[in-house]
């Protein structure tokens, strides 16, 4: 296996959502990850339907327990990266804090992952993407003309501003590391990385090229070239003919004159032009749609459902989405010249690997058997099959 990120190790102490993400882009990217589970149930024989654990191993430790925390630290001794998603201060009362973890190797940099900052006033509080997008100012854009704000799934708290973010500050630092030959503490929270996202719209606000009302503005469906439109057959077309050359060829493409119509930018008119566009998208079908605008530059693409996309005929020629233990999901991206990354694996159960994971990166066999004595260490997949068979 490749990747740019071949060599790196990374130990992600197991949360949901962003962290996971996070940990996923790293794999997919050459990093050897062991998930650190906490002990609970037993891991089953299937691979896990949760696609973000995929590319790497799982083990289960006792964190609550002295020798679980000594066994964690004696992975960060042979780790680049530590990731963990817990509210504040609880690693630290847990014994595997920046702290403790760095001075058994100030090299590694210490990923933290939450909501709301290690700091703050709403640093201890619970909180969701929705929660974090709305405090950052991009939740409230986000919707139609007199309607409510629409959540955009979990794409903009968790992943853009969370596990994205993430990811991109753990390669700053072991670039930076690189350099100094220190790790560091890097504190990605999902508040400020939606704040970010939002960066180019402040600029408009400043500019007063934004105005207040959702739903009238450029990109939030306001303007008739920046919008979905249905089609004959009930599905979508979306259009983003925002430059005059792209708006020229979408009015060929719908048959209009622009003689007949408003000048663009005319936004008095927009309404009145988007009730035309509308009206002309429901004379065909997608299928028909997507003919007329093919080789164009109209900036005109069908929508895509998820469980479509992977048969879209760019996307299958890209390979974008691949297929993994019989499961269709996206692949690793960006891509790269030299090092291209690739999914090693199948999600495991939390725990499937147990002690072969640990020996394998280094720690000693007769303390890896200590740990499972003591129940400390959870059983791996094939132990719990074991064990269930007698």
């Amino acid at each position: 296996m490749s990747g740019p990120l071949e060599g790196i190790r990374v130990v992600e102490l197991a949360g949901i959502g962003p962290g996971p993400y996070c940990c996923m882009l790293l794999a997919d990217l050459g990093a050897e990850v062991l998930r650190v589970e906490r002990l609970g149930r037993p891991p089953g024989p299937e691979p896990s339907w949760d696609l973000l654990l995929r590319g790497r191993q799982s083990v289960a430790l006792d964190l609550k327990r002295p020798e679980g925390v000594a066994a964690v630290l004696a992975l960060v001794e042979r780790a680049d990266v530590l990731v963990e998603g817990w509210r504040p201060q609880v690693a630290e009362r847990l014994g595997v804090g920046p702290e403790a973890c760095l001075a058994r190797n100030p090299r590694l940099v210490y990923g933290r992952m939450t909501g709301w900052g290690q700091d703050g006033p709403l640093a201890e509080r619970a909180g969701h993407d929705i929660d974090y997008i709305a405090l950052a100012g991009a939740l409230w854009p986000i919707g139609r003309d007199g309607d409510r704000p629409v959540p955009p799934l979990n794409l903009v708290g968790d992943f853009g501003g969370g596990g994205l973010l993430l990811a991109f500050g753990i390669c700053a630092a072991l670039v930076e590391r690189a350099r100094s030959g220190q790790g560091q503490v890097v504190d990605a929270a999902m508040v400020d990385g939606a704040a970010s996202l939002t960066t180019m719209l402040h600029g408009f606000l400043q500019a007063g090229l934004w105005e207040r009302e959702r739903g009238a503005n450029l990109l939030d469906s306001g303007a008739p070239f920046y919008e979905v439109y249905e089609t004959a057959d009930g599905r979508y077309m979306a259009v983003g003919a925002i430059e005059p050359q792209f708006y020229a060829a979408l009015l060929e493409g719908l048959g209009f004159d622009p003689a007949e119509l408003p000048p663009q930018m005319d936004r008095a008119a927009w309404p009145a032009t988007k009730a035309r566009f509308a009206e002309r998208f429901s004379e065909r079908t997608q299928a028909e749609w997507e003919a007329v605008f093919a080789g164009t530059d109209a900036c005109v693409a069908p929508v895509r459902a998820p469980w479509e996309a992977p048969a879209d005929p760019h996307l299958r020629a890209r390979g974008t989405f691949v297929e993994v233990a019989g499961v269709t999901q996206p692949g690793p991206a960006p891509r790269f010249s030299r090092t291209p990354g690739a999914v090693r694996c199948p999600p495991p159960q939390p725990g499937a690997d147990g002690g072969r994971a640990l020996v394998a990166w280094g720690l000693e066999e007769t303390t890896v058997r200590q740990l499972a004595d003591a129940g400390v260490l959870g059983p791996s997949a094939e132990e719990a099959a074991g064990d269930a068979g007698r």
